[in-house]
């Protein structure tokens, strides 16, 4: 087996069956950026591999043994275990469409494989939370994730919302006096609450922030209208028509 041994956490970002037995999954390392992985005879209906194929399911947290060759594409997992074990995400309907919107998200912002420890444990976190979080947290979890997966990423709004920046210009991702020229900018009540969520520092702070539904998703497309404007080729977020659905 080519490539050397190594222990890292992952998450599961993406799942396709190959072959008959096996799996391709695509997975956001702690170690090693996001990586790609070949996984044979998990799918087979032997005692051995019974029930090892449904670890891989989309947002799972694992510990990983891995052969890591930077000129393989495809790279090969020895081992694999839970790292974390949900309570409520695979089962509860409403955590599990945010949770897929997170993937979808990370899997559309991530192009290259590079190493981001921040970024994984920001994520890492961000799925526990929203595992064990109320309601009213979880109503504007896809909007805190948003905003502060872009600064972890490299592009994320600045903070420098007050008296005379009360615009928000998406194009340049800060706060300005006037309008700008082209038509990408938040004004009223949308810049206002982009600040309060820029400014908090937990997902608790979520709570005390108060949204009707139509408000919540007009956010949201204005935030991914951000992604679009900053990563070349971001496409459309299949998850989001969904994730209103269930949020209404």
């Amino acid at each position: 087996m080519s490539g050397k041994l190594h222990k890292t956490k992952g998450i599961v970002l993406r799942t396709i069956k190959y072959g008959e037995t096996s799996l391709i999954v695509s997975v956001l390392t702690e170690t090693f950026g996001i990586q790609t992985y070949l996984i044979n005879g998990v799918r087979t209906v032997s005692k051995k591999g019974s029930g090892r194929a449904a670890i891989f399911q989309h947002a799972a947290i694992l510990d990983l043994v891995v052969y890591q060759n930077e000129l393989n594409r495809l790279q090969r997992i020895k081992e694999f275990k839970w790292s974390f074990l949900y309570q409520h995400i695979f089962s509860d309907v409403p955590k599990n469409a945010v949770a897929l919107f997170m993937v979808e998200l990370l899997t559309k912002a991530l192009k290259q494989p590079e190493t981001n420890i921040e970024l994984f444990h920001f994520c890492e976190n961000a799925f526990m939370n929203l595992d064990n979080c109320s309601e009213e947290v979880m109503a504007n979890f896809s909007l805190f994730f948003a905003l502060h997966l872009a600064t972890n990423l490299g592009f994320g709004m600045q903070n420098n919302f007050s008296e005379t920046n009360k615009l928000f210009d998406l194009k340049e991702g800060i706060f300005v006096s006037s309008q700008p020229t082209h038509t990408h900018f938040l004004n009223d009540k949308q810049a206002t609450i982009t600040a309060d969520l820029l400014k908090a520092t937990s997902f608790e702070d979520l709570e005390a922030i108060k949204l009707n539904h139509n408000f919540r998703r007009s956010l949201l497309l204005t935030y991914i209208n951000y992604y679009s404007l900053h990563i070349h080729d971001f496409g459309t977020m299949k998850t989001l028509p969904v994730l209103s659905e269930i949020l209404n």
